[in-house]
């Protein structure tokens, strides 16, 4: 006989005496016998008999169901509490955990269509939205201050999380349980914008989120958010997510592995305007290309396709299909020997490569001495700008600390501004003979909008003020300057030049 799968249906409570026990009796007898449920409530420290009514509805025998009453001995807050609560559940054991609020709020009745999408496996989250139905929450009851709150809310939610939900903020909610141990969300503030910290650490594994339609209460239950202090914390901390993204800002709660992405390689940003796509339109047909740190090839093919001979070197191996399309070298540029002569290239890339290295300079002297009977080689490279506007203010206000991605990338081993990334050059051999800012990535936090749009012209228009304050990046073109070895081998061949006219 195949197991029941096992639901957790947990209840936050505080102050809730009046509530409690009808949200208790309003949940579906039929859940307890189709599935092994039992139900968790833990009472954050209430100042009045929510606990009392919890053991009286238990010893009054008409509830049939396992419960589990737990009391903090301090206010945990609404975070608090759900982290305690999910944790039982992990612990327990449990397939599925579901959130219902003491208070009576939201409907107990709704379990099954909220349940079952998860134990179906068909979402890791399923939200029950009071907005799915068009004016329902209004016809509920709940006032209209909170509804164009919640619509605002979620409306910009949705443009920066690049989502489409119809609400963010309903706490009617239920999690697989085997989601919640792959996210970290023991690290989520404790205080009432928990729910959008957790929403975000999903959508950041890449977890399924569904929505069904719920019906809204709003009776004269007494209310503990600060609606105003609430939007601020939403706004702010969905704000800190995305721009994280960007490599500006990093919390640990949402440095969530990306199942998607796992190779360790940078990806190659040919459609929006990078280093990349600005060297796949400066090199010329025909060229030879050596490109360091070449991820997947994505530059060095589009570069295949202008007719040039291409060769990428990186620490991590593309994928087969990949791999087959370019000669490839395995190479980690710290410890080990070049594994190609850059010198027979015409064009040597090196698009955010240096600021990993351990020696930089003892890397570039290798290119150049390599390059020392090529005169006319090219060295590309890109950096990010420490010096960005963004991390100067971020840096005003106490602020440093190293991302996933981006400028303060944690595998950073140097950081450059134009002056010292330009006398890195030049100090190992090169001319610096072109600079230019690049500007940030913004439809990649925004995505492609107007907003996005007009964010990146003002940035490249205050570029032109000052590269060094408003660039992203930094983007420099090199020539290896005439080597002592060239110079006298030249001057050798001028004097037998003079040498044979007077002998003649």
């Amino acid at each position: 006989m195949d197991q029941k799968l096992k639901i957790l249906i947990f209840i936050v409570a505080y102050n809730a005496e009046r509530t409690i026990n009808n949200v208790l009796m309003r949940i579906p007898s039929d859940l307890f016998g189709e599935y092994e449920t039992e139900v968790l409530i833990i009472d954050d420290k209430s100042s009045d008999d929510t606990v009392l009514r919890c053991f009286e509805a238990i010893k009054s025998g008409q509830i049939k169901f396992k419960i589990h009453v737990l009391v903090n001995p301090e206010n945990q807050g609404y975070g608090g509490n759900q982290k305690i609560g999910y944790q039982f559940a992990i612990e327990h054991e449990f397939d599925c955990v579901a959130l219902l609020h003491g208070d009576g709020q939201y409907d107990p009745e709704c379990l099954r269509d909220l349940i079952v999408p998860v134990l179906n496996e068909e979402a890791e989250a399923v939200f029950g939205s009071r907005m799915l139905t068009p004016f329902g929450a209004l016809k509920g009851g709940m006032p209209i201050y909170k509804f164009a709150g919640n619509k605002i809310l979620t409306f910009f939610q949705n443009i920066m999380l690049k989502t489409s939900l119809s609400e963010f903020h309903s706490g009617y909610r239920v999690y697989s349980v085997k989601a919640l141990k792959q996210i970290p969300f023991h690290l989520n503030t404790s205080d009432f914008h928990f729910d959008t910290e957790i929403i975000i650490q999903l959508l950041l594994f890449g977890f399924r989120i569904v929505e069904r339609p719920i019906p809204t209460y709003y009776g004269d239950e007494i209310s503990h958010v600060n609606g105003l202090r609430y939007a601020l914390d939403v706004v702010i901390t969905t704000i800190k997510a995305r721009v994280q993204y960007l490599g500006l800002f990093y919390e640990r709660k949402f440095d969530i592995f990306d199942q998607h992405n796992c190779s360790g390689q940078y990806e190659t940003k040919m459609d929006i305007d990078s280093p990349s796509r600005r060297t796949l339109k400066r090199i010329p047909h025909g060229s030879k290309v050596l490109e360091f740190g070449c991820g997947s090839g994505a530059l060095l093919k589009e570069l295949s396709k202008k007719s040039c001979s291409v060769c990428g070197v990186d620490r991590f191996s593309p994928n087969e299909e990949d791999k087959a399309t370019f000669p490839f070298y395995q190479c980690d540029l710290n410890y080990e020997e070049l594994p190609i002569e850059p010198g027979d290239y015409n064009y040597i890339l090196m698009h955010d490569v240096l600021e990993h290295l351990a020696n930089p300079e003892t890397f570039l002297e290798k290119i150049y001495f390599s390059c020392h009977f090529s005169p006319d080689s090219r060295i590309i490279a890109s950096t990010g700008n420490i010096a960005f506007f963004p991390i100067r203010v971020m840096l005003l206000f106490g602020q440093f600390n190293y991302g996933k991605r981006g400028i303060l990338d944690m595998t950073h081993t140097r950081l450059f501004t134009f002056k010292t990334f330009k006398r890195l050059f030049e100090q190992a051999g090169f001319d610096v003979i072109h600079m230019e800012g690049i500007p940030a990535p913004v439809n990649l936090a925004l995505g492609d909008n107007h907003i996005s749009s007009w964010i990146a012209v003002v940035n490249r228009s205050l570029i032109y003020l000052s590269r060094s304050l408003f660039s992203y990046q930094i983007y420099l073109v090199a020539k290896p300057k005439r080597s002592l070895t060239l110079l006298m081998k030249e001057a050798n061949e001028k004097g037998h030049e003079f040498s044979s006219c007077l002998m003649s």
